[in-house]
């Protein structure tokens, strides 16, 4: 009988603190204003001494510091597809079109696409006054060394061809090449690394205006 009772009780005493920690502990939740992260609080302090003796902190004697420049700034805008690449610095404007959207496979047959694709490049360059254009061809590195840099070469020179109907101006002049597999933009990994890679950039020099 007794065991039952001291059984009885223990159970109750075990009852009441489920239902404490259930429903009498307060819900945690993160603070509205968190303070800084630790490791990450401002400070005064340099991280390092410095020594202003240092010899190694001075410029030799004659010495004197290098002209100040403008550091060139890139701004690279990409189409969602990716079938098309815009850079722009401060001196130049490129224009870099993967060859799927230019050519069919292993062909320098430009397709139905491709006019309109390079004559929006021919009015950019029409609006920059640009009289020196490259026009350079690249491909993966599957097959020959040999046979990419051919069908890099035809396809630069294609799109040449359209570039010159254009623009139809005998003062421009162009330099066309075909690099074949040098010069990845990605790894060759992969199929859509490679495809990065097959592309015809046409790149010329900005206006001043």
């Amino acid at each position: 009988m007794t065991t039952t009772k001291n059984l009885t009780t223990a159970m109750a005493a075990a009852t009441v603190m489920l239902c404490t920690t259930l429903y009498g502990a307060t819900a945690a939740h993160a603070d509205e204003n968190p303070s800084v992260p630790p490791g990450t609080e401002a400070t005064a302090t340099a991280p390092v001494e410095v020594d202003p003796n240092d010899p190694d902190l001075k410029l030799p004697e004659g010495a004197t510091l290098a002209e100040p420049k403008v550091l060139d700034i890139k701004q690279v805008v990409e189409d969602q597809s990716g079938d098309e690449r815009r850079e722009d610095t401060n001196a130049d404007v490129k224009f870099a079109l993967q060859a799927e959207v230019l050519f069919p496979k292993d062909s320098a047959k430009l397709n139905g696409e491709a006019k309109a694709r390079i004559a929006a490049i021919a009015d950019e360059i029409k609006a920059q006054k640009a009289t020196r254009i490259r026009v350079f061809g690249f491909t993966d590195n599957l097959g020959s060394s040999a046979h990419g840099d051919v069908l890099s070469k035809q396809r630069a020179n294609a799109v040449e061809d359209i570039l010159k109907s254009e623009l139809n101006d005998p003062n421009i002049t162009y330099e066309v090449r075909g690099y074949g597999e040098q010069y990845p933009i990605a790894s060759n990994a992969t199929e859509a690394s490679r495809k990065k890679n097959r592309r015809v950039e046409v790149s010329f020099p900005r206006s001043e205006n």
